[in-house]
């Protein structure tokens, strides 16, 4: 008998909440045997809603030290999950689907990823999402890996192999959000790694914001407009992120507006056109997730997905860099690259539902696989 589970995301962009409606069938393998690739389930149905430019502009600036922390936090979390209980009941308005939802996998907003620290934070009240929407609530998914010695970070890897992983291909999948990470999987359809390459979309859009007032560059245009400033781009690829070994991940906290703000200042290049160091940002985004590809000789594809899919120059900027070896958006394996990572959590949530352990010990570097996430239950009746 078939399942739903609704998956709700917001990520480092903070532009929006992204909601997915996933049919999953019943586990049939045993629980501590791991599913075969193909399990991932079908998208049912999918929206977007945007997140107000105050709240946005507000979780933005809990990523960094500041005043009266927790009472903002508390008030941004709670706001921020009325949005998360609004895109609930906008995917279930596309029902009915012909089969039971049984609970939401929902991600919360990162304000602090501190692996290396023993904690990360996501600001979302899991028991107010289950009382607005009588659904059993699954958040928190990355505190269990840390527990485990993990990073916490990426666990949408354990995903993409089940929707990605094809017999004798290997493949890598690049997830292009705010933050951008890379799944390596192994022609027999295991997992080999996954980590965070570095920025995505983050610098990119708080530039342009602060620039032209927009909340991101459609299609590339503007930052294609502009010319690469070698000097920029060499001290930013000189930060020490990019040489970490995995298992490795990283966020906000190291690229922001200030970490931008420092080198431009380090380059000499504070007179430069604003519009050459949008197009240096985007170069960077590509350069970095290039050179992490080219580290794993024989893949056979890279498959694209994330908000980064839009941004049309980025993605030619990728495919050169990456040639032969073909860059193709997820969307040409039917699937809609923007709903991937929702779906992930939607995934996960039936995972901790079913208690099964999920093994990102190769991605996250965690001490074996984990049951991952904090439950919530409605109040029955």
């Amino acid at each position: 008998m078939a399942r739903i589970f609704i998956g709700l995301m917001s990520g480092t962009s903070v532009d929006a909440v992204d909601a997915v409606a996933l049919e999953l069938p019943q586990p049939a393998a045993a629980i501590d045997s791991p599913l075969p690739p193909g399990s991932a389930g079908t998208t049912r149905a999918w929206c977007s809603l945007p997140i107000p430019a105050e709240l946005r502009a507000e979780l933005r600036a809990l990523t960094r030290p500041g005043d009266d922390e927790l009472e903002r936090a508390a008030g941004a979390a709670r706001e921020l999950t009325e949005i998360y209980a609004r895109a609930v009941a906008q995917v279930l308005a596309q029902g009915p689907f012909g089969a039971p939802v049984v609970g939401i996998g929902a991600h919360g907003q990162t304000v602090r990823h501190r692996p290396a620290q023993g904690f990360t934070i996501q600001l979302l009240d899991g028991a107010l999402l289950a009382e607005r929407c009588a659904l059993p609530v699954v958040c928190d998914f990355r505190s269990a890996d840390i527990a485990a010695g993990g990073q916490g970070a990426p666990l949408v890897p354990a995903f993409h192999r089940q929707l990605f992983a094809r017999s004798g291909q290997q493949c890598a999948v690049l997830n292009i959000g705010g933050i951008s990470n890379l799944t390596f999987i192994r022609a027999d359809g295991t997992l080999a790694a996954g980590f965070d390459t570095g920025p995505g979309n983050t610098l990119l859009d708080q530039w342009i914001e602060r620039h032209r007032g927009v909340p991101f560059d459609t299609g590339g245009r503007w930052g294609q407009s502009g010319k690469v400033l070698p000097d920029l781009l060499q001290i930013c690829l000189s930060e020490p992120y990019f040489a970490h070994p995995a298992p490795k991940s990283t966020g906000t906290e190291t690229f922001h507006s200030d970490w931008l703000d420092e080198r431009i200042a380090a380059s000499g290049c504070t007179a430069a056109d604003p519009a050459d160091v949008q197009a240096t940002l985007l170069e960077l985004t590509a350069a970095s997730a290039a050179a992490a590809i080219a580290a794993s000789p024989g893949v056979h594809e890279v498959l694209v997905c994330g908000g980064g899919v839009n941004n049309q120059a980025l993605l030619d900027r990728l495919r050169a860099m990456c040639a032969p070896t073909p860059v193709v958006s997820c969307a040409q394996r039917g699937i809609d690259p923007q709903a991937i990572e929702a779906a992930a959590f939607a995934w996960l949530a039936a995972q901790r539902i079913d208690t099964r352990p999920v093994d990102l010990e190769g991605v996250t570097g965690a001490r074996g696989a984990r049951v991952l996430g904090a439950l919530y239950l409605p109040t029955p009746g």
